[in-house]
């Protein structure tokens, strides 16, 4: 089931849960709501391409980002 769409409602979700701890003065929160953001969408974007993301181990550099001959079909 291809669930970007959903993925991406969460992530700005999450983007809109960091301006509420930026206006509240909670930093620590709000970095860690744009990092949760982030990941989901990039989840999203593997996704949208018909590949699975697992964890965030898949999240430690940009060099391990994949192309789409590396991606595994779902």
């Amino acid at each position: 089931m291809e669930r970007s769409a959903d993925w991406i409602d969460e992530a700005q979700g999450d983007l809109e849960h960091a301006k509420s701890d930026v206006e509240g003065s909670f930093y620590n929160w709000a970095c860690f709501s744009v990092q949760q953001g982030a990941e989901k969408a990039i989840k999203a974007v593997f996704q949208r391409m018909g590949a699975e993301a697992w964890g965030i181990l898949w999240l430690t550099s940009s060099r391990n980002f994949p192309t789409t001959s590396t991606f595994q079909k779902t």
